[in-house]
């Protein structure tokens, strides 16, 4: 198995449920009679038209020109369209995100073998064909949304600065941005991994390692100073400190974590001043990128093209609280099994001082986001095409106190998130991670589990489950799920009294 076997099975799935789709709805639905006229408009060169409803930039509609051009020869020569803005039709559209979707399950493979060189083939191959399957992922690959774009964007742009081509990592990251304008937080997310790895490789941390009563004391080795004249020439570290930096992270105490914190901020700091020059040429593509955002926002006077009153940034801390559950549940057998709550209030009772502070903190902080940062979007209580109406009012307000039962819950999914993350990467990369994940999410006023898809394949593909028995048990959950709402969206139509049309059940 390899990049071709994942490409030809994603495949087998999104061909034939395309054309399910489009011959059930064939007409836009949703937010697609926003975006498929106005991808229409380009196709006809019209790029002066533009709908003050549409929120992104036009990305996906240039994505979807090149996408028409490389079949419009074909469609031409048997005859299905006379014209190139003949062949601009709601299928044809729709198709753009399926092609998309089956590159970004490649890139999927291309980032765990390159994170996990050590990896078996076929698991790796595995675990990108599940993933595929997430069901915010899936299901919008069969919509002309731009969710499916802008992931393939940023797994792109985060496997060309993995492999040190910045250039080009950049101008992906800014095809990220004009997909949807949030990227810009995974372009800063995707540097800060790139500054960590370029700037502790080699650094060990000190393991005690209770257990086995013995331990492996840090070992620093210090980089020849010709060696780092080029950021770009720097070589991956082995496997072996790979493993004996996994082992570090998985062994050390609640007590040394913010110390941890620190002392590798320090560490960074420290290599950044020294290498500032070096630092300053290869990661200027990423500066200019961030830097023409910050003029955009300034002129535009909002982060959002149009509807910027219903899309005004608002802070809802409480949209952390719900993307750590949702995400934990999305991972189920590894942050919902007996074994990881064991574990984990295991690593709380050996310090419990330390350990009953944090969730006290964290506790706090959940109550306080749930009842001061908790937004009831105007229409996420009007639309009830969208699970998450269902969701707020059978669940969050079925009760008035149903949402402080709910932090607990909140809590220990990030509690085991960040636990589970510190086995296997650095405190600093978890921070990073943390704030990305945050400043992603808090500013959006309304509750949408498709915001959550960027943020979640970071999350899972840095996570390091290995058995295949969780990642066969995630498949069937995902296919479940899958089947379950499409065959809502597509054979369970409804009608309402005030408005004419067919409505549908959607995430």
């Amino acid at each position: 198995m390899g990049r071709i076997a994942v490409a030809i099975i994603v495949s087998l799935w999104v061909v034939p449920i395309s054309i399910l789709v489009n011959h059930i709805v064939p007409q836009p639905y949703m937010d697609e009679i926003f975006h498929v006229p106005q991808a229409q408009q380009y196709c006809r060169g019209n790029f002066r038209s533009w709908d003050p409803m549409i929120t992104t930039p036009p990305g996906l509609y240039y994505l979807s020109l090149a996408h028409v051009a490389c079949l419009f020869p074909g469609m031409s020569l048997v005859k299905a369209a006379s014209s190139f803005s003949e062949g601009c039709s709601t299928a044809i559209l729709r198709s753009t995100n399926g092609v998309l979707a089956v590159i970004c399950s490649v890139l999927v493979y291309e980032i765990i073998r390159h994170l996990r060189p050590n990896l078996d083939e076929r698991k790796a191959s595995l675990f990108a064909v599940v993933l595929a399957m997430y069901p915010l992922h899936w299901f919008f690959t069969f919509l002309y949304y731009t969710d499916v774009a802008s992931l393939a964007a940023v797994l792109a742009m985060y496997l060309a600065c993995l492999k040190k081509k910045y250039w080009f990592s950049a101008l992906l990251g800014a095809l990220a941005v004009v997909i949807r304008q949030t990227n810009i937080v995974w372009i800063l997310f995707v540097c800060c991994c790139e500054v960590i790895n370029i700037t502790l490789v080699g650094q060990r941390d000190k393991i005690d390692v209770d257990d086995t009563d013995y331990s492996i004391r840090k070992n620093s080795r210090p980089t020849p100073k010709n060696s780092v004249s080029n950021l770009r020439k720097r070589k991956v570290s082995t496997a072996a400190d790979t493993e004996i930096c996994s082992m570090a992270a998985s062994s050390v105490s609640s007590q040394n974590y913010t110390s941890g914190i620190i002392h590798e901020t320090k560490a960074i700091f420290q290599k950044l001043w020294h290498m500032k020059l070096e630092f300053v040429v290869s990661f200027s593509p990423f500066i200019m990128v961030f830097a023409v955002f910050v003029a955009f926002v300034c002129w535009n006077g909002s982060i959002v093209l149009g509807a910027k009153e219903a899309h005004a940034v608002s802070p809802h801390f409480a949209q952390i609280m719900y993307f750590g559950l949702f995400s934990a549940l999305a991972m189920a057998p590894t942050y919902c099994s007996f074994s990881q709550t064991a574990e984990l209030f295991q690593s709380i009772w050996k310090n419990k001082s330390v350990g009953f502070f944090r969730i006290s903190l964290a506790l706090v902080a959940g109550f306080i986001s749930i009842h001061f940062f908790s937004i009831a979007h105007p229409y996420l209580l009007a639309d009830n095409r969208h699970y998450p109406f269902y969701l707020w009012r059978k669940v969050i307000k079925a009760h008035w106190s149903m949402k402080y039962f709910l932090v607990p819950l909140y809590v220990y999914s990030w509690l085991s998130i960040i636990t589970r993350l510190g086995k296997v990467q650095r405190k600093i990369w978890v921070l990073a991670f943390s704030l990305a994940t945050a400043a992603v999410l808090f500013p959006a006023p309304l509750i949408e589990f498709r915001y959550y898809t960027i943020p979640f394949f970071f999350l899972i593909l840095h996570s390091h489950i290995d058995d295949y028995q969780s990642w066969l048990i995630m498949g069937f959950l995902y296919t479940a799920v899958n089947a379950f709402t499409m065959v809502m969206f597509l054979y369970c139509p409804f009608h309402w009294s005030h408005e004419p049309g067919t409505q549908r059940f959607i995430w």
